[in-house]
């Protein structure tokens, strides 16, 4: 079955929808990591944030025709085996990325757990790219695509200086490194799931509806464990991670195609890494590396993107 054809967008607008993507993300980040703080439980932070993201999407999908259109498209696709099991699992990097923001971001802030996504989802969007996994098909790995990751690594190596390994236990800072490397994968699989589809809103309901139910089992486990938070806080805003999660996934899976996987998770990076600036810089975190340490962290990140983006617009497509 041959992908529909994908108009192209100028390279700028589809570079500033990447940033904006990470501006949501580093903006969720903060939302659920203190609504997990205030419930003392992360993993019910995150059934909360997925559970109203679905909630929403279950409305759109609904009401909107390209919703129903699309939710068709993908039972048909299902029964007639045209999408396979693996293009439904994106969910599976979206709770890992919530859980961990639930646990970690309100121990080591918005920065640090940034710079943890940015290091895995460098590094496995050069390894996508290169292997040809994303919607766009193979993408050339020059040699200004991997200055540009290896810029990007920069930052993340600037950020952990100031003793904030001595800080900080190690596992808060693997698993932003395997959330980044999830979101990677997730964003080239819902870039195909939503070429099979036709829209990238069901690609992103696919994924809310998956996350949710892991995360749901996930939160039942530990709950039954060590109980259930004893009350919620009253604050509207904390709930409103899950429409953030829904906006920020929904470009991702309509912007990859045009951009490939690592040109897609280096916009991102500047615009989680700036976002993550401003949010440390009035709300520090006790585990933060310092505004002065951040404020480079950015520079050299956005860099990276200046690297890696020149090749790309001049690119010619190959006979």
């Amino acid at each position: 079955m041959a992908p529909p054809t994908t108009h192209r967008l100028p390279a700028v607008v589809a570079i500033a929808g990447a940033v904006l993507v990470g501006v949501l993300t580093a903006l969720q980040a903060r939302v659920n990591g203190q609504l997990g703080l205030r419930i003392g439980d992360g993993f019910v932070a995150a059934v909360i944030s997925f559970g109203s993201g679905l909630a929403a999407l279950v409305l759109l999908s609904a009401l909107l025709p390209s919703g129903r259109r699309g939710f068709t498209a993908l039972i048909r696709g299902i029964r007639e085996r045209t999408i396979p099991w693996w293009m439904l699992a994106g969910g599976l990097a979206g709770a890992l990325t919530v859980a961990t923001q639930g646990l970690a971001v309100a121990v080591i802030g918005v920065s640090l757990f940034t710079v943890g996504v940015v290091a895995g989802q460098t590094l496995n969007g050069l390894v996508l790219d290169r292997l040809g996994y994303g919607p766009g098909g193979v993408v050339a790995v020059t040699m200004p695509r991997v200055a540009g990751g290896a810029l990007a690594l920069v930052a993340v190596a600037i950020s952990l200086q100031g003793g904030v390994l001595e800080r900080v236990p190690l596992w808060m800072l693997v698993l932003p490194f395997l959330a980044g490397v999830g979101i990677a994968w997730q964003q080239a699989t819902n870039g195909r799931l939503r070429q099979r589809v036709g829209t990238p809103l069901t690609a992103t309901f696919v994924n809310f509806l998956g996350g949710t139910i892991v995360l749901a089992v996930a939160a039942g486990v530990h709950v039954g464990i060590v109980g259930a938070p004893r009350t919620l806080p009253d604050e509207p805003w904390l709930y409103l991670g899950g429409l953030v999660g829904v906006v920020y996934i929904f470009l991702s899976a309509a912007l990859v195609a045009q951009t490939g996987v690592l040109l897609l998770g280096l916009g991102v990076v500047v615009g989680q890494l700036v976002t993550a600036f401003a949010l440390d810089a009035v709300w520090p975190a006790d585990a933060g590396p310092g505004w002065l340490t951040e404020l480079l962290m950015v520079a050299v990140a956005a860099a990276s993107v200046v690297v890696a983006i020149a090749p790309w617009r001049r690119r010619q497509p190959q006979p």
